[in-house]
Formats: C-alpha cells, structure tokens, sequence
C-alpha cells in the first residue's frame, strides 16, 4: 500500500556525488531557490556525510534531504545522525530497508525487475528507484508500473536528461533522480543553477 506521505515525496532528487562540505550550503541554496526539494549525497565519496548535515540544517521545511549509495546498515544510522531522512540504495537489501524503516527514515532502494520491485515493497520500501535507467526504458517502465500497486512511486535514475522526463513520466514515472546532468563538482553555481532550471521546467512543462 502506498505509504501516506507518499504524495509528499519530491518529484526531483538532485544526486550531488562528490559534493565538497565547504561547498554543500551554496549548493543546497541554489538548487533550493531553483525549486528542488529533494537532495540526497552518495556515500561513496569523501566529505558526504558532514555534506548531508549541513544540507539538512538549512533546507526548507518541504524538502528532503538525505544519502545515497547507501549500502550497509551502519550507512543508515549515520546519515540519521547527520540530520538525513532520506536513504536511497543502488540495489535492493532487506536489512538496509528494515533499519530504515526503524529509525523513521524514507527508503528508496534501488530495482531494476518486478522480482526485485514487489520484495522491496513487501519489505516496506517507500519508494522505488528503478536503476540503471539507461538499461531499462519507459515501456519496461510501463509493464512494471502496470503489475505494481497502485501510485507506487517510482523514480528513474541513470542517465537522464531533461528532454527525457516526458516520455518516463508518461510511462509511469513519478520523480526522478538527476545524477551528473545536474551536479558534477567541476560545475560552478552558475551552471548548477542552469542545469536545475532546465530540469524543473521539463519537469513542470
């Protein structure tokens, strides 16, 4: 069943891989005044779990801010005591779902068959990332969609574009996670701002 906040969840989740601490408040500013309301920090690069505390400090009360590449229990409790709620995994591990669940956080993980998608579901995942995207298709995207409950959220990430959204969301898509097409660390704010733009009018047009 479609969790009650679901309707809540943000339909936009930057992934800032690589994202410096010293830079994470001007980062999340941008992103945040260009009307991006969710953010999560892979846990696979130095500096992202001081970056996920400083995100969650300043984000607006409607944002969600969280890790990703979260692969292993104790990832869960450390993004918690970072001020993180949302946990987003590349693939689907029942342990991980569990303590998120347990520490009132948001799980996301990741699926790519509907083996995968209904035990996520089954184990009490929020959300589904369908990853990789650029593996997958917005047909595959629409059988999956078709067997799944009802508004289950499901989030394509890999690759995209934002000339790419409409044909996902008319698939059956309900967010999207927007990885090295919106933040890379060599982009200057200027280009982040740009690139998030270009992301929230695709998203809106």
């Amino acid at each position: 069943m479609r969790p009650a906040f679901a309707a809540d969840l943000p339909p936009l989740v930057a992934i800032l891989r690589g994202l410096q601490p010293e830079r994470a408040a001007d980062v999340g500013r941008v992103l945040f005044d260009c009307g991006l309301r969710g953010v999560e920090v892979p846990l696979n690069r130095p500096g992202a779990l001081p970056a996920i505390a400083t995100l969650a400090a300043m984000a607006p009360a409607d944002a969600l801010v969280g890790a990703g590449t979260v692969l292993a229990e104790a990832d869960v409790d450390a993004v918690a005591q970072a001020g993180g709620r949302l946990i987003v995994s590349p693939h689907f591990d029942p342990a991980i779902v569990a303590r998120t669940i347990a520490r009132g956080l948001i799980a996301a993980p990741g699926v790519f068959t509907a083996s995968e998608a209904f035990a996520a579901l089954r184990a009490g995942a929020h959300a589904l990332k369908l990853f990789p995207a650029e593996g997958s298709s917005p047909a595959a995207l629409r059988a999956l969609a078709t067997v799944l409950p009802e508004d289950t959220p499901l989030w394509p990430v890999g690759g995209l574009e934002p000339e790419h959204l409409a044909a996902w969301r008319a698939a059956g898509a309900t967010g999207f996670g927007i990885g090295g097409a919106l933040f890379k660390p060599a982009f200057d704010l200027d280009e982040i701002a740009r690139r998030a733009r270009a992301f929230v009018a695709a998203w809106h047009g």
